[in-house]
């Protein structure tokens, strides 16, 4: 446990969950920090996902708690996650297609104009959105083409950062990112591990889930290792981490000791 006076951003603790006779999750506990990031890794079938639905609200854990800034949550869907301020982006994101950047940041938020007229017949101020989008991401130090452009007519990596921009702008300060840089070229995967890095400055718990050993190694300040549907190790990460370091913990040819070695 940290000794930061400050409670966690979001604390799991000791979450269990079963889908009959199978427990896709046992006891699983960590905590996590504003401005920190998490790395969960582990092979294919060890509890990450479930872990993740259950965070994000899309699952109810059979035993456990979920702590929000200290306040015990009880989630029933992912709509009522988000309203705590954890907000999960996925590789396949949630962008539409057709409409722009602004569009799809302010999708289903739309800032109408103000007067009877402008209420009554829902007149959208679609400067102000404009406006209001820009900065946002100038703040985040995030460079995209005009915010006018078509999310059909963007990278990979510059999608990953509208969805991921989106959440933080709209007030989540606890963002999940299920495989961020997936099946993205190295310049746009620079993107978004650089956006990664930006947003801990502005105090954003982040949950980075990737099969990329070097992604995790790039971007996380720990680590938490899942396998069989249990946490098998949980530190913080140095220098002499490597790679093979990592893999050996998720396959279990390493016990999980990965303390960091004395100076």
């Amino acid at each position: 446990m940290n000794g930061s006076a400050q409670p966690a951003a979001i604390e799991v603790d000791g979450v269990t969950k079963r889908f009959g006779p199978v427990t896709a999750l046992a006891n699983v506990s960590f905590e996590l920090r504003a401005g920190e990031v998490l790395g969960l890794i582990g092979d294919n079938g060890a509890g990450k996902s479930t872990l993740v639905n259950i965070m994000s609200g899309a699952l109810r854990p059979d035993e456990g708690k979920i702590r929000v800034d200290g306040v015990e949550r009880q989630f029933t869907s992912p709509a009522a996650a988000r309203a705590a301020g954890i907000e999960t982006v996925f590789q396949n994101l949630a962008l539409v297609p057709t409409l722009n950047i602004v569009e799809n940041v302010y999708l289903r938020r739309e800032l109408f104009r103000a007067g009877p007229l402008g209420r009554a017949v829902r007149l959208m101020n679609k400067r102000a959105m404009r406006r209001e989008t820009a900065a946002g991401f100038e703040r985040l130090g995030v460079t995209l083409p005009s915010v006018r452009t078509k999310a059909a007519a963007l990278s990979g990596g510059q999608r990953q950062a509208v969805a991921i921009g989106r959440a933080v702008l709209w007030g989540s300060h606890i963002v999940i990112m299920d495989e961020p840089a997936a099946a993205l070229g190295v310049k746009q995967t620079e993107l978004v591990l650089t956006l990664v890095e930006r947003l801990k400055s502005h105090g954003v718990a982040i949950v980075f889930i990737s099969h990329n050993m070097q992604h995790v190694l790039r971007a996380a300040d720990r680590v938490v290792v899942m396998r069989l549907g249990r946490k098998v190790a949980d530190f913080d990460l140095h220098e002499k981490t490597t790679a093979t370091d990592l893999v050996a913990l998720i396959t279990g040819a390493s016990d999980g000791n990965m303390a960091a070695p004395a100076s």
